[in-house]
């Protein structure tokens, strides 16, 4: 007996003793480019591991090396809000504009500010989740608030470590890009056309289509990468982002050496233009730079606007132009009723991509550049994300030329257009006769943000509308398989799955139905601010425009939109029938049991570090209690939460306007 235990024990010890050796292995060759064991020895240590492991399944580990290779298919992604969540970054396209945005950060923060510089990496955004050392998740950007879990596919990534080595947190996320280097790109690329298949078109939208695909060991074929770049959790081990740059390296994360700390925006400026050179020499693609401000402290004290963190900015190099030639110019409809104009362009290459289609904004648009059909033009990619035509090449001009006469009528329903006074786009007023707006709003009201519906996309929606099944988003709500399975490419089991995502939907949260409702200018932030002050569809229909400009942050362009949204018969009785299917119109229990009115009409400074609550639960706090969090100080603000390190130029100010400052233990006491 004894001796079959030490056998035992001696198998395990074997295996993990593999598997250690071979984490090193995998590190110094993909993380570091030192290869420290031939390609050879590294295959034949793999397989032993494999053989050993499937003799003694009793020894599994989700992060075995041998995992890297794939096999396991994932027919459906499922959806996972993120912990923490990922903006956006706000974008400069020049020097001046991150001048500008020193100078205010020096006016929000105190102390001298440190920029920490990093490449903007192009690729697709992840999110990682660490526990106790070992991968647990790995999630897509999606919207910024949840994602797919693309794990299975991530684990063949040879960069990214599935077991972390050094002092790290117990948990946490670390996000980074996933990409595919030029030379592997290149290489799957001259493989594709020796098989007589078609090119890929770009490295970026490559690795974001290998996220998705459902075959692993298809992912683990592919060359992908992965670059960190940022760390989030509570109650980090470091002081600045510099520092858990470092901090990542050590515990096995590849973060690219490039990252640069700089004093002054003169040494940032100085590591821009380096790299604006010097970027074409890299393995992978780069749009740009990001620069955060480095003290993590000041990050908390400037804290986020609704989409961006205010201590952070990507700077974009110039962005790349070609020259087409205007075919025709067109128009679309959007789901408000707004008409675009779009340029139906000769088909150019621009930054790794080809161009069809560039919008031409507006009627004031058009007019500014006199641009017409068959005029040889300029386009650029604005963000190098959106086509744009910068402008027009006269010298090529035909003297036949027309000017471009703006359309006076729908495109879609032949309604005469309308311009209000102050609105730079033409509209359709034709809002329940119009086919793009009635499928317009149906596809925002189930779109992720808003209700979320599985198993509905698009371009069902638009099968549905044209088949008469549906003609607003309350008609989603008395849809059945038998209705459906007569549609183009629509089996029994996908049928069942779109009325399942339906029945589902009517969990959704009021603020999120709210946002779905698709009123002008109520985009997720106004939905959330509207829902937490009226409670419930029926005290936001009954609010007088003077009541709704009182609301925090909504103005009277807000109001009349309200107003006017619950004015219109059509929609009081669609919102009367998504209340009858059980969809949610008012907060639920459970959030009110978490509101109160405590600090109704108190303005909070949040400032310094705190024990008892993170700053992030003591902005929670004071929201849920009816409070509003501010950013900066002013005559407005009742009280200051004052936690260690707050700056003296807060206090001074505070102090000047005979501000209150408390401490973290008096406002708990306020609202206990």
């Amino acid at each position: 007996m004894n001796e079959f235990y030490i056998c035992f024990m001696n198998m395990e010890e074997q295996i993990n003793q593999l598997r250690e050796e071979l984490r090193k292995h995998n590190y110094n060759y993909y993380v570091l480019d030192n290869a420290s064991i031939s390609d050879y020895d590294f295959d034949v240590k793999l397989k032993q591991l494999q053989v050993l492991e499937e003799a003694n399944p009793e020894f599994y580990d989700a992060n075995s090396p041998t995992l890297r290779v794939g096999g396991a298919i994932t027919k459906n992604f499922i959806t996972v809000i993120h912990d923490f969540r990922m903006y956006s970054l706000a974008n400069s396209y020049s020097k001046e504009d991150l001048e500008d945005w020193e100078t205010r950060l020096k006016k929000m923060v105190d102390g001298e500010i440190e920029y920490t510089c990093e490449l903007k990496y192009d690729g697709a955004s992840i999110s990682l989740t660490y526990e106790n050392g070992l991968l647990q998740r790995a999630v897509s950007r999606g919207d910024g608030y949840q994602g797919d879990e693309v794990t299975t596919n991530i684990k063949t990534i040879n960069s990214i470590p599935l077991k972390l080595k050094g002092d790290f947190p117990k948990k946490f996320d670390i996000r980074g890009e996933i990409i595919l280097p030029l030379e592997g790109f290149k290489k799957m690329n001259e493989e594709r056309i020796e098989a007589g298949e078609d090119p890929y078109r770009n490295p970026r939208n490559t690795a974001s289509g290998s996220l998705k695909l459902q075959d692993s060991a298809e992912v683990a074929k592919r060359p992908l990468d992965c670059l960190l770049y940022q760390i989030a959790g509570e109650r980090l081990p470091f002081d600045s982002h510099f520092e858990s740059l470092e901090k990542a390296r050590d515990w096995g994360f590849k973060v690219p050496t490039i990252a640069k700390v700089a004093s002054t925006m003169t040494e940032v400026i100085e590591f821009l233009d380096y790299w604006d050179i010097h970027r074409h020499d890299l393995p992978y693609e780069t749009d740009g730079v990001v620069i955060k401000v480095n003290n993590i402290f000041q990050q908390e004290e400037l804290g986020y606007t609704a989409k961006s963190p205010r201590w952070a900015m990507a700077y974009k190099f110039k962005t790349e132009q070609a020259v087409t030639v205007l075919n025709e110019i067109t128009y679309q409809v959007g789901r408000t009723g707004a008409i675009t104009p779009v340029a139906n362009l000769e088909p150019v290459a621009l930054a790794g991509t080809t161009v069809k289609r560039a919008s031409l904004h507006n009627a004031d648009q058009i007019a500014k550049l006199d641009i017409r059909e068959g005029d040889t033009v300029m386009v650029e990619k604005g963000g190098e994300i959106i086509p744009k035509i910068v402008e027009v090449d006269l010298s090529n001009r035909k003297p036949n030329s027309e000017p471009t006469r703006y359309i006076t009528h729908c495109p879609e329903c032949n309604t005469e257009l309308i311009r209000q006074e102050g609105d730079a786009k033409h509209f359709c007023p034709n809002t329940d006769g119009c086919p793009p707006q009635i499928i317009g709003r149906i596809q925002h009201f189930i779109s992720r943000k808003a209700m979320d519906i599985d198993g509905l996309g698009g371009e069902t929606v638009a099968l549905l509308v044209t088949n008469g099944l549906i003609n607003n988003y309350a008609d989603l709500y008395e849809l059945e398989v038998s209705q459906i399975l007569p549609l183009d490419r629509m089996a029994e089991k996908s049928a069942e799955n779109l009325i399942a995502g339906v029945e589902a939907s009517k969990q959704i949260p009021f603020e999120r139905v709210l946002f779905a409702l698709g009123i002008r200018f109520v985009g997720e932030t106004v939905a959330k601010k509207l829902a937490k002050h009226y409670k419930n569809i029926e005290a936001l229909a009954n609010a007088s425009e003077e009541e709704l400009i009182n609301v925090d942050e909504i103005g009277d362009v807000i109001a009349k939109s309200v107003i006017n949204f619950f004015s219109i018969e059509d929609n009081r009785n669609t919102i009367h029938r998504l209340k009858l299917f059980g969809v949610q119109l008012e907060i639920s229990q459970e959030e009110l049991a978490n509101q109160t009115n405590k600090l109704s009409g108190s303005t909070f400074v949040v400032s310094g570090v705190f024990v008892k609550v993170t700053r992030t639960e003591l902005k929670k706090i004071i929201e849920q209690n009816g409070g509003k969090v501010s950013s900066s100080i002013s005559k407005k603000t009742s009280f200051v939460i004052a936690g260690d390190k707050m700056g003296p130029s807060k206090k001074t100010k505070a102090e000047g306007l005979g501000v209150t400052i408390i401490s973290e233990d008096e406002f708990l006491l306020m609202i206990s």
